[in-house]
């Protein structure tokens, strides 16, 4: 749905005013599994970078702590933290989230993530895989930044004595990928645009060949949509953000505890 609703040129019979009505547009007119198109993709890479993401986030929090505050929970190495496990996730996700996008464009010509995967490598090369890579760090560094920074935050407040409570958890993920989600939005606008390289669009503002680059991304999508255009799928992109936060922090944090309290009762 954000994919849709972040066209910037779209197609007449792909114009949605809302979330909901974008979703039952897309059920009636091209069937209940069109919305999921391309998630197979995205599972596959998803494991491994987050593995990969939370481990590297973890061990530098924990010596950042200690180099700038003993010990203690300092946003600045949370923040510097989350933007370097970033980084992992990100070399694994991008290529992922190119076919997922391309598979859930309107009228997408491909039948298959395969057949995508070949399609792209064949006409515009294994770079398009990486064309908006920059532009992903660009994105999720600020994001996984305030993201980790808010976290850590509503912690303290809510469950100050950090011990494993799948309420807060769950409470402080959302909140955490809200705030996070709203703040970059313009961003992601641009993304999906290096992303998708809509034809329409780009030919509308007499561009021709391969939009790349975040700076030309940022002046195209202010050419198509003005000010507004950078807050194109805000909606869409808290709601989907807060569920998969909550989800991926109460998941981290349940087996963080049950592995902490397996090694200590080993020990003992």
């Amino acid at each position: 749905l954000q994919t849709r609703m972040q066209s910037l040129q779209p197609d007449p019979k792909a114009q949605y005013r809302s979330v909901y009505e974008a979703l039952k547009k897309i059920v009636l007119t091209e069937g209940f599994w069109r919305p999921l198109r391309g998630i197979n993709v995205t599972m596959l890479g998803a494991g491994p970078a987050h593995a990969m993401y939370f481990a590297c986030y973890e061990k530098m929090k924990k010596s950042l702590s200690d180099t700038i505050q003993h010990g203690g929970n300092s946003h600045l190495a949370n923040g510097i933290a989350g933007s370097v496990a970033t980084l992992l996730h990100d070399a694994v996700m991008n290529p992922a989230e190119v076919v997922k996008q391309r598979m859930q464009m309107f009228n997408s010509p491909y039948k298959s993530v395969l057949a995508c995967i070949r399609t792209v490598q064949k006409t515009e090369g294994f770079g398009a895989f990486y064309r908006s890579y920059t532009t992903q760090l660009t994105m999720n560094v600020p994001f996984q930044a305030i993201h980790f920074i808010t976290y850590e935050f509503m912690q303290e407040q809510i469950n100050p004595r950090r011990e494993y409570n799948p309420r807060s958890h769950i409470v402080s993920g959302a909140i955490a990928g809200a705030v996070a989600a709203a703040a970059t939005t313009p961003l992601d606008v641009c993304k999906t645009l290096l992303n998708t390289q809509e034809n329409m669009a780009l030919s509308s503002v007499n561009i021709s060949g391969h939009l790349s680059g975040m700076v030309n991304a940022f002046k195209t999508v202010y050419q198509l949509g003005g000010i507004s255009g950078y807050f194109r799928g805000v909606q869409a992109r808290v709601i989907y953000q807060m569920p998969s936060t909550a989800i991926a922090w109460s998941v981290y944090e349940f087996f963080k505890y049950f592995l902490t309290k397996h090694k200590l009762e080993k020990r003992t």
